[in-house]
């Protein structure tokens, strides 16, 4: 009897990584990114981080145990958390706390909970909750404070990306609009405005290496939507440099790189081989390039992510590996 076969679906390898190991390490990821929104903007980044959190969790367990009538366990498995410290890092750090509980509402019982709960949205729940609040109200999504810091002498507090755009609207250069914003320094360690977790590359940088080295994420769609978004940047850029930007500036501004390593990275949401991510990335960098030059906003890195998001089962399907063996043609 001890001999017995165990006969079971695939997989059969797996590894020592759990569903709260894999989340609890993205928490601890954003760390760094936390760390840089509190020095910057003072204890409201803190105090939004915490609310948005607290209310994704409760959200969470509220629908799991009242609507879906079962076990809330995956409350507490780090996805919630994750999800609100996301949301709260793309929101400036003056926004009212109601709007930011109403957003974590919004982006677990819409964007989650609604397709069924972890493993079963197609769209990532933060971005849902941060375009809907977008959408709803955009005066308080785009008002963005200086930090608590002195920055550059005329810098009114705009996000560079809208500054920008604006200026450019007005008739000004680029070389004109370039001596009113931060340095690349500035932007590359988080001394400028903007939401929460968009502000400092390097903080969001170190969180992505630390996901690379516990295998959490892969390289795919982050340096596609890098390469993506500088070639687009420097085709422009070499059309016309007193309308567009150079790529650097491109590239460290706005949520470029939350999204990337983040949004575009989220397990559930992106496709399932390296081919599909590379595509995935591409979609992203193309679309946010589009809206950044001629849509209404300045920013479009979470548009993007979403859009991409709906064509994620066309592109699994045709990206797929094949099955064991080989097809023969015996006509």
């Amino acid at each position: 009897m001890n001999r017995l076969l165990t006969v079971s679906p695939s997989p059969h390898v797996k590894g020592h990584d759990s569903v709260r190991s894999i989340m609890y390490g993205v928490v601890i990821s954003l760390i760094p990114a936390l760390g840089v929104a509190v020095y910057f903007f003072g204890l409201d980044a803190l105090k939004l981080t915490l609310i948005a959190v607290i209310a994704s969790v409760i959200f969470e367990w509220l629908i799991h145990k009242f609507i879906l009538k079962e076990r809330p366990a995956s409350a507490f498995d780090g996805s919630a958390i994750i999800t609100g410290m996301l949301l709260a890092f793309n929101v400036p750090s003056n926004l009212p706390v109601w709007m930011l509980v109403v957003g974590a509402l919004v982006a677990v019982g819409v964007g989650k909970m609604s397709f069924g709960g972890l493993g079963k949205n197609i769209f990532n729940p933060a971005l849902v909750g941060r375009v809907f609040m977008l959408i709803s109200w955009p005066v308080e999504m785009t008002t963005w404070p200086a930090n608590r810091f002195h920055l550059t002498d005329g810098y009114t507090g705009a996000t560079p990306l809208g500054m920008i755009k604006e200026g450019i609207g007005n008739g000004k250069t680029v070389s004109e609009l370039m001596d009113q914003v931060p340095t690349a320094l500035d932007f590359f360690v988080g001394n400028m405005s903007g939401s929460l977790g968009e502000i400092s590359a390097l903080a969001i940088l170190i969180g992505g290496i630390y996901m690379l080295m516990r295998k959490i994420i892969t390289w795919h769609a982050p340096i596609s939507i890098f390469g993506t978004v500088f070639i687009f940047s420097a085709i422009m850029h070499t059309i016309n440099p007193e309308m567009y930007p150079a790529p650097l500036f491109h590239l460290l501004t706005g949520g470029l790189f939350i999204g990337a390593i983040y949004m575009a990275t989220d397990m559930v949401t992106s496709p399932m081989t390296g081919k599909g991510q590379i595509i995935f990335g591409v979609g992203i960098g193309v679309i946010t390039m589009l809206i950044r030059y001629w849509g209404a906003y300045p920013e479009g890195v979470s548009f993007a992510i979403l859009i991409m998001n709906a064509t994620v089962p066309i592109i699994n399907r045709y990206t797929k590996p094949q099955r064991f063996g080989e097809e023969v043609n015996n006509g």
